[in-house]
Order: C-alpha cells, then sequence, then structure tokens
C-alpha cells in the first residue's frame, strides 16, 4: 500500500472545517471520511499481480558510452492499470529515467525504457521492479516489488587503442606485409634473393649460392607464433588511483593494447587476472574474437584488498605455456610487495621464459620532487625521493635476474609495453 499527494492533500483540506468548527469531534469525524475513502480507493485498485514482465536488454557498452534497456509488461488481468513503474538500478549505471507513468489496459502489454549511462567499470545488475496501482480516486495505491533480472556490463574504455594504428604499421614492416621490408632481422626462414651491397655476408646460403652461380642471400621475418603471457594482479596494489583511474585500469588498458597487437602479430597469447586466486583467463587463436573475450572478461574484474599469491600465478604461467614464451607482470612496482610475493618466485619465471614485469608510475610523485617553495612541500619532496628511490632499488633488483621493467604513468605504460613487445620481435628475443 502506498498513500498519494492527494491523500495528504485531502487530510491538510480537514483544516478548513476544523477552523470553523474547532472541536474533536470535527478532527476524529475528517479523520475517519478521509479513511473510509483511502480504504476504498485501495480495495478499487487493480492487483499489481496481474501483470507480468520482461526484459529486453541491455547490451555491453564500454565506459562513458549510453545504452538502455527495454521492460516489457502484459497486463494479464481484466481491469485497467493505472499508476507508476520503477525500474531501479544501482546509482553507477546511471539510470534515467527511473520512474515511468502507467497506463496499461487489460490485455494488452506496454514497453517503457530507461537510458543507461555506466560511471564505473564492471557489472551491473538490475534491482527490483515495483508498480505502483492507483485506485479511481487516485488517492491510495497498491504496490509491488518483483525481480525482474538485468545485467549491464560496462567494459574497458580502452583508450590506448588510439595507438594500434601506428603499432601495426612497424608490425607489418618487420614481417613484411608492408612495402618496406626490413631486411636480415628476425629468425624465422622467409626466402631467397640475390645479394647486394650492404647485406650481411652471415646470411650468405653457400649451397644456394653454388646452384645459381652468383651470391644468394636469405631473408629472415621475425617470429610468429610465438607465445605471450599477460598476467593482470588484482590484489590491493592495484586499487590505488593514479590521477583518475584505478592502478587496475591502467593495468587492463597496456594488456588490451599488447593483446591486440600480439594478436596482429599471429602470436599465442593467454591472458590471466588474478590475487590469491584466478578470476579470470582468456586464450584464443582467433585475434578478432581473442580481444573481443579479453575486454569482455576483464570487465567485471575489480581488485580486492589482499596480497597476491605469486607462487599461485606463477603456476598458472607454467600452465598456460610449457614452452618458452614472453611473460608480462602488470602489478606495481611496490617494494614490500615484490620483495615479499613475487622475487622468490622470478628466478624460475626468468630461468624459463622472458619475463617483463610492467608497473603503473604515479605523476604525482614526479611532480611533488620538482616542487620544495615550502617546508610542506619540501618534506613532500623528500618523500617522493624516497619512494622514487626504493622503486628503483627494486627495479635494479628485478633487473640482475634478466627481467626487464617498465615504470611508466598511465598514459604512457601502453605505448611503452607495445615498444617493448616490438624490439623484442625485431631482435628476435621472443
Amino acid at each position: 500500500m502506498a498513500l498519494t499527494l492527494r491523500a495528504v492533500a485531502l487530510v491538510l483540506l480537514g483544516l478548513v472545517p476544523v477552523a470553523v468548527w474547532p472541536q474533536g469531534n470535527t478532527v476524529r469525524w475528517w479523520v475517519l471520511a478521509v479513511l473510509l475513502l483511502v480504504a476504498l480507493d485501495l480495495a478499487l485498485a487493480p492487483s499489481p499481480k496481474a501483470l507480468s514482465y520482461r526484459r529486453i536488454g541491455p547490451n555491453p557498452v564500454r565506459l562513458g558510452e549510453r545504452d538502455s534497456t527495454t521492460l516489457e509488461m502484459t497486463n494479464l488481468g481484466t481491469r485497467r492499470v493505472r499508476g507508476q513503474v520503477r525500474d531501479a538500478w544501482p546509482p553507477s549505471a546511471g539510470a534515467t529515467p527511473t520512474r515511468h507513468r502507467l497506463d496499461l489496459p487489460a490485455g494488452e502489454r506496454r514497453r517503457v525504457v530507461t537510458s543507461l549511462a555506466p560511471t564505473r567499470r564492471g557489472d551491473r545488475h538490475a534491482d527490483r521492479v515495483t508498480v505502483r496501482s492507483t485506485g479511481p480516486l487516485g488517492l491510495a495505491a497498491r504496490q509491488r516489488s518483483v525481480e525482474v533480472p538485468g545485467r549491464l556490463r560496462a567494459l574497458h574504455p580502452f583508450p590506448a587503442r588510439k595507438h594500434l594504428p601506428s603499432r601495426l604499421a612497424v608490425l607489418r614492416q618487420l614481417d613484411g606485409r608492408a612495402a618496406l621490408r626490413t631486411r636480415g632481422q628476425g629468425t624465422e626462414f622467409d626466402s631467397l634473393r640475390d645479394y647486394v651491397e650492404g647485406d650481411d655476408v652471415r646470411s650468405i646460403d653457400w649451397r644456394a649460392t653454388a646452384r645459381r652461380q652468383h651470391l644468394v642471400v636469405r631473408t629472415w621475418q621475425p617470429e610468429q607464433h610465438r607465445r605471450i603471457v599477460i598476467v593482470v594482479d588484482s590484489s590491493r596494489t592495484a586499487a590505488g588511483r593514479v590521477g583518475d583511474w584505478p592502478r587496475l585500469d591502467a593495468a587492463m588498458d597496456a594488456a588490451l593494447l599488447l593483446t591486440a597487437l600480439a594478436g596482429h602479430a599471429r602470436d599465442r597469447v593467454q591472458v590471466i587476472a588474478g590475487d590469491r586466486a584466478v578470476h579470470t583467463r582468456v586464450g584464443g587463436a582467433d585475434r578478432a574474437r581473442l580481444l573481443h573475450d579479453t575486454i569482455s572478461n576483464l570487465a567485471p574484474v575489480d581488485a580486492r584488498l589482499v596480497e597476491a599469491d605469486w607462487t599461485m600465478l606463477a603456476t598458472e604461467v607454467t600452465r598456460a605455456s610449457s614452452h618458452r614464451a614472453l611473460v608480462v607482470l602488470l602489478t606495481a612496482l611496490e617494494p614490500s610487495a615484490v620483495e615479499q610475493g613475487l622475487l622468490p618466485v622470478l628466478p624460475a619465471l626468468a630461468a624459463h621464459h622472458r619475463v617483463v614485469v610492467a608497473s603503473v608510475a604515479d605523476p604525482a610523485v614526479a611532480a611533488m620532487r620538482s616542487e620544495r617553495g615550502t617546508v610542506a612541500q619540501a618534506y613532500d619532496a623528500a618523500a617522493a625521493e624516497r619512494s622514487t628511490e626504493l622503486r628503483e632499488r627494486t627495479a635494479a633488483a628485478l633487473h640482475r635476474l634478466g627481467v626487464d621493467v617498465i615504470d611508466e604513468p598511465p598514459d604512457l605504460l601502453p605505448v611503452r609495453l607495445a615498444d617493448h613487445y616490438l624490439m623484442l620481435k625485431r631482435q628476435g628475443l621472443l
């Protein structure tokens, strides 16, 4: 049951007879009359149980874009239902409008559309649908809430995709698909051609030279079908914000750009996200499907306030690729977390794979180091210097184990990681 504004106005209207006949009986009779009218109106109101519901949509949408969900209602009863319907969603789903007027004759069907503009990445589930069926006097309404399942998946916006065309052009140059061919690089045999001045003499194929009676050299191309394993750390270190982004989202942006680039290079890519447990694992040979699945599966992954179990994650890497692979660990270069969790498992990992640790750096720390005008700024600068020194010491320890370290701000990390991948491919180090 719910009272409308008309019922409140009717109660307030009782101030007029009370002012004319200021007696206790006047108040009692007026309240009794209002209660009788409300009870009568409630009894005459159609039951909302006569309605059936079906939800259409929403589709997955990138963060910052809009979509809509349609709620279809059918009146299975014999009476016309008038009132209001509320399609409730969490605030981060950005639902507008959430309340709709309802006028549904018996045996007919109506649809109401709610626009959704999510403000956070991940899954947003619909709350209950509430229907208020008002009586003919408009004083009271019958109310009922039902569960109508619905899920809005807000995908990562993937801002680093703007860098993909330029990196694909470099990739095409490397593997010989562009007009400009890079010769003598890579380790996978491609073809034979005549020797020209400036070619590396180590590339001369002496058997082919003997057959053709002139110098012939081998051409090489970067390896294809290499194995790439990307591990996205979703532990407590990923929960911190760097600028307007959570560190986890910045790491995902780098993972998505590398996945798209390696997929175009026809490399075998595996993406693992986890902390003390694996939350998602994505892989496949179809490059278009791989990127789509990676974006979709990473969307609901959130940082958890637990320490990462790097022994378990290293086991997952070994399970994903028993052969030598490029292993990219997207984790924070936090000295305590690295020394206690990651450092003990790195020697065994680096002995079998090419390992890269990619970390999201906070540009605010660099800004603090340069501002020393006041006493407070001087203390901040000292703390920033200490933090930078510890990160550099941790990076040096990783370098001594043969691990490449990339520590860049959120907007530069995806580009630096992609360029590092291309450099390894160019030099045949994968």
